[in-house]
């Protein structure tokens, strides 16, 4: 499938609304459990998207209309959520990324990308060129990355309690 804004936007508008019927109001062995050191737990992947909507793909895609390969991108904290997230229950989060995701899809949609566009190049700290094409698929794909750990953290909670099924269900197994 070949980037296209309006199948974008269908993922993108509905992540907020999933996280919130799949995570609010759960205890928080489902939700504060992870998979080991540097890894994310449910609570976890909330704040994370939260500073991806703050500092990540809006602030890129300007990046790279506005300057292209002039000016590289800052590099990303993966874990900066160890901080932002700290005292906020997980209500809390899925409101905040649900408030940031809605306003970043009214900027998003307001957006009249050419063909062109989409080819222009900015500069990932790690990467190298990147096009605009590149980072708004990444963005889908991030959405829907940690969608699947979320339930495969999950998942792992009853790992052991599954007994012989385990073999059965290969998101065990990752």
């Amino acid at each position: 499938m070949n980037f296209d804004l309006n199948r974008s936007c269908e993922i993108l508008e509905r992540t907020p609304a999933v996280l919130q019927t799949l995570l609010a109001g759960l205890s928080d062995a489902w939700i504060m459990n992870n998979e080991g050191p540097e890894t994310f737990s449910p609570y976890d992947v909330v704040g994370h998207l939260i500073h991806g909507e703050k500092t990540d793909w809006r602030i890129r895609t300007n990046m790279i209309i506005g300057y292209g390969e002039l000016k590289s991108f800052e590099p990303f904290d993966r874990f900066a959520q160890n901080e932002i997230s700290k005292g906020k229950s997980l209500r809390q989060l899925l409101d905040e990324f649900e408030q940031l995701r809605k306003d970043n899809m009214t900027w998003f949609r307001s957006l009249r990308f050419s063909e062109g566009d989409l080819d222009k190049k900015g500069i990932h700290p790690v990467l190298g060129p990147v096009s605009l094409r590149q980072l708004l698929s990444t963005w889908v794909v991030h959405d829907l990355t940690h969608i699947a750990q979320i339930t495969r953290v999950m998942a792992k909670q009853y790992k052991e309690e599954i007994g012989p099924w385990t073999e059965f269900f290969r998101i065990l197994s990752f």
